[in-house]
């Protein structure tokens, strides 16, 4: 059976690790707009390979929100990262050991799990450390030089440069949305509740992190509902 080496996996990792450099660049500046140092964002980024938890985090942190409530946001909206190394345990080489599993857990992303999982063969340890390699990388790397930049910015410029985090999620969210009904209904039913949390008065007494939370999950809850997964899928 065929198996990959280190070298091709930092072909395959190659591509998202440019494209991290680029958003996380924009991440920085953003972050460094809501106030939060330099420093903390470079250890936020090389400790943890995840752009929308960082986004959520920095938001919770920037509102002085609750630990609880950062807790609860990371895990909400980093769970599909648990259930994507579930599923690549399927495709690893039986020589993996149990670090080397949590290692490779590490660098799971949605780029990472799209590009390994269609990998026909084992995975192999090495494989799996060059694909993560670039992208954390890049991710680290774009996430210094972006809080570096902001820094130094004028205040007109950063704002600018800060809206590219929104346009990657916009550019992740709008091809799925329009493929698949169920995403599109999560996704419109998780705006109307942020809307209503964040402005109906009555709900002003939910900080951002427990709207995040609230719109997140019962985005989810109705696309659920609404538009159930066909039984085919379920099984």
């Amino acid at each position: 059976m065929q198996s990959y080496g280190y070298k091709e996996g930092l072909l395959d990792g190659l591509p998202i690790g440019l494209g991290y450099l680029s958003v996380s660049f924009g991440f920085a500046i953003w972050a460094i707009n809501q106030g939060l140092p330099g420093f903390i964002l470079v250890l936020m980024s090389g400790s943890n390979l995840t752009s929308a938890g960082q986004v959520a985090g920095v938001t919770v942190m920037a509102a002085g929100g609750l630990f609880m409530e950062l807790a609860l946001t990371e895990a909400i909206i980093n769970l599909r990262y648990a259930l994507m190394s579930v599923t690549l345990t399927q495709k690893l080489s039986p020589t993996f050991s149990l670090w080397q599993r949590m290692l490779a857990a590490f660098f799971v992303t949605d780029e990472i799990f799209a590009v390994s999982s269609t990998r026909k063969g084992l995975l192999t340890f090495p494989y799996m450390m060059g694909l993560g390699c670039l992208p954390w990388i890049g991710w680290t790397l774009g996430t210094a030089l972006g809080a570096f930049a902001g820094s130094l910015l004028p205040a007109a410029v950063c704002a600018a440069l800060g809206i590219a985090i929104y346009g990657m999620f916009t550019s992740l969210i709008v091809p799925a949305a329009m493929e698949e009904k169920g995403v599109l209904l999560a996704v419109a039913a998780a705006i109307g509740l942020g809307l209503i949390l964040r402005y109906v008065p009555v709900f002003s007494f939910l900080s951002e992190g427990f709207v995040i939370i609230i719109s997140a999950v019962g985005g989810a809850c109705v696309a659920a509902w609404l538009i159930p997964a066909p039984k085919e899928a379920q099984a």
